[in-house]
């Protein structure tokens, strides 16, 4: 429904990477001139002579880097919870780091950098799989930029909303699957040349429903937007319905942890295995976990911890010792359960070499 009524104005209005395009835009040109930018249809930047000093690239670049080592920590968060990451960024000892965290946030750094300094709104305009994927739920009635045609002898030699527009399209003729991303720049834009001429409002506008060139009243283009929401509601309630109760469900049968048992690294040659019992938290809070074992005779195994604690999300691994057992195939389960009563069984089929007696 968001998508078939306002397409894509999420790359306009809250996508992170445009976010971060505009934002390294400004900043380009505040400390190296107006025209100074990186442009899609490839020409240079226009630096101002005034500003086009090694001062100014160092400060550019500087709040170009930190910016990019900023947002450098977001993916960390997929795998340390949020203590370990200060412990990283204040430079504390935690065991609970890997050692090659800093390698990675470095790779992660400069790609950032990059992405900002140099790619900007290329990867909107170019190489964005998202915005290709909204594209399917555009219709010729989805928001889009309106042009007020009866003006066009005004804005014949302006093309101040073209040079506004950073996905390079001039927003007097768009159509329903070209590449605005519904940002309102050209909007904003026109608005200012028209302000500071005392011409009146902006000749473009956002609007919902069919695209056309007729000149309808306000009240009459209102009403013909609202008919267009109610034509769609109908589906897109029931795609709305059929999506929470996938999200429904799967809140519903959320685990609060993972594991898996495989066979640890043992001398091919001896008879006896050892397995690692690997089991991840998956919450950030206080969790107990017991281990169990089915199916193999007390006194063939041993664990090497029967009850796990953890602190907060996080990752133990047991290890499981067997041995004396007659030769052939052992089928067993091992089952790791909490305190809320939730378990789950891991099945391992355990297979002794030799014949049987």
């Amino acid at each position: 429904m968001t998508y078939s009524l306002v397409g894509t104005a999420f790359c306009g209005w809250v996508c992170p990477q445009n976010t971060l395009s505009e934002w390294a835009n400004n900043m380009t040109r505040k400390w190296l001139g107006k025209r100074a930018e990186v442009s899609l249809d490839g020409t240079g930047s226009k630096l101002s002579q005034g500003k086009n000093k090694g001062v100014n690239w160092l400060i550019l670049g500087s709040m170009i880097l930190a910016v990019a080592m900023l947002f450098a920590l977001a993916p960390m968060f997929y795998f340390y919870p949020p203590d370990v990451i200060w412990s990283f960024v204040s430079f504390r000892d935690d065991s609970r780091l890997a050692p090659s965290m800093h390698w990675i946030y470095t790779i992660f750094v400069l790609i950032l950098w990059l992405d900002i300094a140099f790619i900007r709104h290329f990867w909107c305009r170019f190489m964005c799989v998202y915005r290709v994927w909204q594209h399917g739920f555009k219709t010729r009635e989805t928001l889009h930029i309106a042009y007020d045609s009866r003006n066009a002898e005004e804005c014949a030699h302006c093309n101040f909303c073209v040079s506004a527009c950073f996905v390079g399209i001039d927003p007097r003729q768009t159509e329903t699957y070209d590449a605005c991303i519904n940002c309102g720049e050209c909007i904003h834009a026109c608005s200012q040349i028209r302000a500071s001429r005392k011409t009146g409002g902006s000749l473009l506008r956002f609007e919902v429903g069919e695209r056309s060139d007729s000149h309808e009243g306000a009240a009459d283009k209102r009403r013909s937007n609202v008919n267009s929401i109610f034509r769609r509601a109908p589906w897109a309630l029931l795609l709305a319905c059929f999506g929470l109760g996938l999200f429904s469900w799967g809140l519903w049968n959320y685990q609060s942890f993972h594991f898996s048992v495989y066979r640890a690294d043992t001398p091919q040659a001896q008879a006896v295995v050892d397995y690692r019992i690997s089991i991840s938290n998956k919450l950030y809070r206080p969790m107990d976990y017991r281990v169990s074992l089915i199916g193999l005779p007390e006194g063939s195994y041993q664990l090497a911890q029967r009850a796990l604690s953890f602190d907060s999300a996080g990752r133990q691994d047991v290890r499981l010792h067997i041995e004396q057992l007659s030769p052939g195939l052992h089928p067993f389960v091992v089952r790791v359960s909490t305190a809320d009563g939730v378990e789950e069984n891991f099945r391992v089929n355990h297979f002794v070499a030799g014949k049987k007696r």
